[in-house]
């Protein structure tokens, strides 16, 4: 046999160990989702669960004062309106909006001036040159909070989390402020904003969005598991956030160190006994309450932010926080942290994209002679190939409610260059990963916000 023949020959041995390793893996992922699925279905037909409508008064007073916390680096195209809007959406007198930037960021610090007119804010400037992190630009802002409290003699009741970015809902922070009442933790959805001149890598935030915060993590409130941050439109007690810092050993409450410090806290909430509460609501015109923002809308800023939340919550997260035996939480946990696996099957089935058509068109010639495929093989093969089916009819419909039905439609196409994403992310994850453990320092890299949805709405 030729050199030739032998190569087709090995070329087609590597075909069957990646499909047998990608189909058993799919099935694993597809059974997981399955079941997020059937519980979300189940709780949908019994009324356990469902979309609320908002209370029309959302500037009625607050139970307390909440601390707003806005930490920024490089953000002037975007912190100003953001400042400015949200002042303006929350007109609550017990509304406190902590602003911090960095002394080596002038442009950020005039823009944040320009909203300086409102006494409920007030703007620190970090002593460090930046970027630290975002947990520690944080924390800068928490011991600012602590200082006006000493002065002034009051207590915050609540630290809210929101990044320069955002563009809140004006029934917003009268929905955290009465979640509090039940949970020492609260958390509002993203709803990531459709952007024209970035159909396909902006609007595939809109998808996964859509899903993730109008299924599984409505499954995960009832379930009554631990319930991760998005660091935006979330809520935390005095009392948790307290706790945190307690259990941490410091009286710093977010970990410097740490890419992903709000998905921490949120999760830690329920390692200190706390209760954590999802919220779903509309307001009287049908709008989701949610925190709304522009997502990154290039692949290489779309990657640095994946690759920041693989970091922080599949490896750091495993280093930082281990695993819980309780059942439910170890599922939710294997959830969080399957990314880097789902990227490594992810980048097997597109290398057989690769390989297979070179096998045929040498089979077409005459020279391969494939084998058949095993029987346990096809079988798995036909049940992935119905999940994904079904995978991306729930990704369309979860779209099409929350955007349009044109939006649901490009949701299914743009699921390949969503998986093209994660898997670039994975790589540079774990590349990430494997420095930081060798150098001992994490860096906040950070994603460049161009601008605001306030700031479009006007045009």
């Amino acid at each position: 046999m030729t050199p030739f023949y032998t190569a087709l020959e090995w070329l087609g041995r590597t075909e069957h160990e990646l499909l047998l390793f990608a189909a058993i893996w799919f099935a694993v992922g597809s059974l997981d989702e399955l079941g997020v699925d059937l519980l979300w279905f189940w709780l949908r037909l019994t009324g356990r669960v469902h979309t609320g409508k908002a209370p029309t008064d959302g500037d009625a007073p607050l139970r307390g004062i909440a601390a707003v916390l806005v930490p920024a680096w490089q953000e002037a195209a975007v912190v100003g309106a953001m400042l400015t809007h949200t002042l303006k959406s929350w007109p609550q007198a017990e509304l406190r909006v902590y602003a911090g930037c960095y002394r080596n960021d002038p442009a950020t610090l005039t823009a944040m001036l320009a909203a300086a007119g409102d006494s409920r804010l007030r703007i620190v400037v970090h002593d460090c040159a930046g970027p630290t992190t975002k947990a520690d630009c944080l924390n800068r802002l928490y011991a600012a909070l602590i200082e006006d409290e000493t002065r002034g003699g009051f207590r915050a009741r609540s630290i809210v989390l929101h990044d320069a970015e955002d563009m809140v809902h004006p029934a917003a922070l009268a929905l955290l402020d009465r979640g509090l009442d039940e949970a020492d933790f609260v958390q509002l959805p993203v709803r990531p904003e459709p952007q024209a001149g970035s159909r396909w890598i902006a609007g595939h935030y809109c998808d996964e969005f859509a899903e993730s915060h109008g299924k599984a993590m409505v499954v995960r409130d009832w379930l009554g598991v631990g319930l991760p941050s998005a660091g935006v439109g979330c809520a935390f007690s005095r009392a948790s956030i307290e706790a945190i810092a307690l259990r941490r050993g410091s009286p710093e409450p977010f970990a410097a160190e740490c890419l992903t410090e709000d998905y921490e806290c949120g999760l830690l909430v329920g390692q200190i006994g706390g209760a954590a509460k999802f919220v779903r609501m509309r307001d009287a015109q049908g709008r989701l309450v949610a925190t709304r923002e522009f997502f990154p809308a290039g692949l290489g800023s779309s990657v640095r932010q994946k690759t920041r939340w693989l970091h922080g919550i599949a490896f750091q997260g495993w280093d930082r926080l281990g695993w819980n035996a309780h059942p439910l939480e170890l599922w939710m946990q294997l959830r969080d942290r399957r990314a880097p696996l789902t990227a490594i099957v992810l980048a097997s089935a597109y290398l057989l994209l690769i390989i297979s058509p070179l096998l045929f068109i040498a089979q077409q010639f005459g020279a391969y002679a494939p084998k058949p495929i095993d029987p346990l093989l096809r079988l798995l093969l036909i049940a992935n190939l119905a999940a994904l089916l079904w995978r991306c009819l729930l990704r369309a419909v979860f779209t099409a409610h929350e955007y349009s039905l044109g939006e649901g439609i490009m949701a299914v196409l743009r699921m390949p260059l969503a998986n093209v994403i994660a898997i670039m992310a994975g790589r540079r994850a774990l590349s990430a990963y494997l420095i930081s453990l060798r150098s001992g320092r994490v860096k906040w890299d950070h994603t460049i916000h161009l601008s605001h949805p306030a700031l479009v709405a006007v045009r």
